[in-house]
């Protein structure tokens, strides 16, 4: 604080005291508190009054009052995106904003009330599942958490606010759901036929490798020729492939969803020598491409070595979106009415190792899930339906036993 005398128009001599208040939370400009009295520690108490008053009220000016729900929003996002958030997470957020800005951009952010907000979340849910608007929720939440946080609201109107619920026909709440989240043995069996039979380039290592390792479409995505460790029989998973505008030049090697996500995965060796094949067919296109006496380089864009396993001609990785279109295409030859996606085969896995009787924290640890709710009730309904079938496999197995008993 600096404090100096002063001469007044009037001629009268007072003490003039300046000091950094908050700043103002509309531009973000330096705000300097200055108070005037005839002693110095007056002035000085009027300077740290004023401060206080602002840090427990905030700014009560037409700015503050009619900063715009957009113009808060801008602000948050500023502070979000460089809190260390994976790509894919900044761009689910960019996606919920543009939504909520549909409905609330020029509403003074102070002036959005519950039951406001409300309305909107009601009317978000006759377009969008109720996760998506879940999502909705949660960015909005953090964003009225912010302004609050900066006094341009007085109370978050997101608090409180209920996600609306589908009401369920009696099939559907009859209907087992979990089962529509995986696919049966038979489905399965069904697909990589017609993965065998129809596939193009990769498609059967592809699938093969989602069906029997559990990893993330973007995992997959992610292997380079350096994860797979064909000594130990096991694929490394460290990174997954982020690909916002599905640009090929423009993908991003993120860490896994999680911590746990980091792991070894056991890989059946007929699985492994699929993608064993595949590695040394790319180490010889590229031989080729280097010996060539054709100048590579001219006729195409700059080879990219970054040694991706699944790799287009000049080098880049596939990105998910190619995977899941071949997928819808492939669907077509199969009897399969399932909404699938290539993520369904991580929950395929799930189930797999359910029936082979691996344990959960076993599974979880391979999945790399640290915890997930839907791992555990594919788990739960797998087991549980090989004890409803436990009679059945005895009887199969010491049906002649059983038939000599006598009534």
């Amino acid at each position: 604080m600096r404090c100096e005398k002063i001469k007044l128009k009037s001629g009268q001599i007072r003490w003039e005291c300046v000091a950094d208040g908050p700043r103002d939370p509309v531009t973000g400009k330096r705000n300097q508190i200055t108070r005037r009295a005839i002693k110095q520690k007056e002035a000085k108490n009027k300077v740290l009054a004023a401060i206080l008053d602002l840090e427990e009220n905030g700014f009560d000016n037409k700015k503050t009052k009619n900063i715009t729900f957009d113009e808060a929003t801008s602000r948050w996002y500023e502070m979000y995106q460089v809190l260390g958030h994976k790509d894919s997470t900044l761009l689910r957020r960019r996606k919920d904003v543009l939504v909520l800005n549909r409905h609330l951009a020029k509403h003074p952010v102070a002036k959005v009330t519950h039951y406001m907000y409300q309305k909107v979340i009601n009317t978000l849910f006759a377009d969008y599942s109720r996760n998506t608007v879940k999502g909705i929720h949660g960015t909005a939440n953090q964003i009225f958490k912010y302004a609050k946080k900066n006094k341009w609201v007085k109370e978050n109107p997101a608090t409180g606010a209920e996600i609306p619920k589908e009401q369920k026909t009696v099939v559907e709440i009859k209907k087992n759901n979990i089962e529509e989240k995986f696919l049966d043995h038979e489905e399965l069996e069904e697909f990589l036929n017609a993965v065998v039979k129809h596939g193009k380039l990769y498609d059967k290592e592809r699938f093969y490798t989602l069906a029997f390792s559990g990893i993330r479409p973007g995992e997959l995505c992610a292997l380079q020729k350096s994860d797979l460790l064909f000594d130990k029989e096991v694929i490394d998973i460290t990174k997954t492939l982020y690909n916002e505008k599905n640009n090929m030049r423009d993908y991003v090697l993120t860490p896994p969803k999680t911590y746990g996500s980091v792991r070894e995965v056991p890989m059946e060796k007929v699985v492994l020598d699929m993608l064993r094949n595949v590695v040394l067919e790319n180490d010889k296109r590229k031989m080729k491409l280097r010996n060539s006496s054709i100048n590579y380089w001219n006729t195409m864009d700059e080879y990219h070595d970054e040694d991706f396993v699944f790799a287009r001609k000049n080098g880049y990785p596939y990105t998910t979106i190619a995977l899941n279109t071949r997928m819808n295409q492939l669907l077509k030859y199969t009897n399969i009415t399932k909404r699938a996606t290539p993520h369904i085969f991580r929950h395929t896995h799930v189930s797999m190792l359910a029936e082979a009787k691996v344990e959960l924290p076993t599974i979880m640890k391979r999945v790399g899930h640290d915890d997930s709710a839907t791992t555990m009730k594919i788990y739960t309904h797998v087991t549980n339906k090989m004890k409803k079938d436990a009679p059945v496999q005895i009887s199969n197995l010491y049906g002649n036993i059983l038939e000599r008993i006598q009534f």
